[in-house]
């Protein structure tokens, strides 16, 4: 359950994000709206045509009355438009990001930037070769998407589970597939494979469907697709910095003195010199000489070599107190 929510928590942050950077907002808005022109077109011309392709996918209802052979086509149809309009889902946010490579790997630069920086390991990579990548990464996809959804479209002529069950299945699948092609802006930057990143939901399953079913079922609503496209970008950057375990780096907001395991002080962020050792502008610990009270014996454990720097300074009296006083 903290997944879950975790998941629907980076959607609002993501969507919060692009408001209050405007120009990204923007900037992402063109690309939804080219492609759901193309899907609503799409769309409006399969309704035209599904009677016809029901009739031609059901040769053997042609001998049968008509109030049957009307209501098995009929039930086709709107199966058949069901099937396409969730693959339409799906694949939205892949034909996109497609049309939208340049604007939408900026802003999740952008995003990455002002959580703390990009990763250490940035896979730097032509503009035609992304673009290649991106496409085959899609193509994986949908074809494991449609391992789901062809399933999924025979079991929905099956009596009430096929209105019951199947739909709320339809609506997981494609909420994880979703979530897993606008995660794929960040991964990808990351040099992870379309398969490892599979994998990597897979095992937070959770946190995948908190943030792709809402997303789903809003991008069913007519036009609000388009403007909820480069939050939903942002916040699947937001998701893959807690997949990947990325932390604020030093100076971002929320980051502790020293976060990313260096320390705070030194030049370029170098651990800066430790008082004592040898370069040390405090000057380094002198040895006490061989004889001395509290220094250990020559060939004791523990003892420098002659002229050596002991690697930790003596404890001088008992519990590390001062020097015992001479009589």
């Amino acid at each position: 359950m903290h997944d879950l929510g975790a998941g629907l928590r980076y959607l609002g942050r993501g969507q919060r994000w692009v408001l209050t950077h405007g120009r990204w907002f923007g900037f992402g808005l063109l690309p939804a709206l080219i492609t759901f022109v193309l899907y609503a077109a799409a769309l409006v011309a399969l309704g035209f045509y599904a009677g016809d392709l029901a009739a031609w996918a059901t040769p053997f209802a042609d001998d049968w009355d008509a109030t049957g052979r009307a209501l098995t086509r009929g039930v086709f149809a709107v199966m058949l438009w069901c099937a396409v309009l969730m693959l339409a889902v799906v694949t939205f946010a892949a034909v996109t990001l497609l049309i939208g490579d340049p604007f939408y790997e900026k802003l999740s630069e952008r995003v990455e930037e002002s959580e703390g920086g990009l990763p250490e390991q940035v896979v730097d990579q032509p503009l035609w070769r992304e673009l290649w990548t991106s496409l085959c990464d899609s193509a994986y996809v949908l074809f494991r998407t449609l391992l789901f959804t062809v399933p999924l479209f025979f079991l929905g002529f099956v009596p009430v589970l096929g209105q019951s069950v199947v739909p709320a299945l339809g609506f997981c699948v494609a909420g994880f597939f979703l979530t897993l092609e606008l995660a794929s802006v960040a991964l990808q930057r990351r040099g992870v494979p379309v398969r490892e990143r599979l994998a990597m939901l897979r095992r937070r399953k959770a946190l995948a469907l908190g943030f792709g079913v809402p997303l789903a079922l809003a991008f069913l609503v007519p036009l609000l697709a388009v403007p909820l496209m480069p939050g939903a970008v942002a916040g699947a950057t937001l998701l893959v910095r807690d997949l990947t375990g990325t932390r604020p780096g030093p100076g971002a907001p929320g980051a502790a003195p020293g976060a990313g395991g260096a320390p705070s002080h030194g030049p370029a962020g170098r651990p800066g010199p430790v008082p004592g050792a040898p370069g040390s502008p405090h000057g380094t610990l002198p040895a006490p000489p061989h004889g001395a009270p509290g220094a250990p014996p020559h060939g004791s454990p523990g003892a420098p070599p002659y002229g050596g720097q002991p690697a930790v300074p003596p404890a001088y009296g008992p519990r590390g107190g001062k020097p015992p006083r001479r009589a």
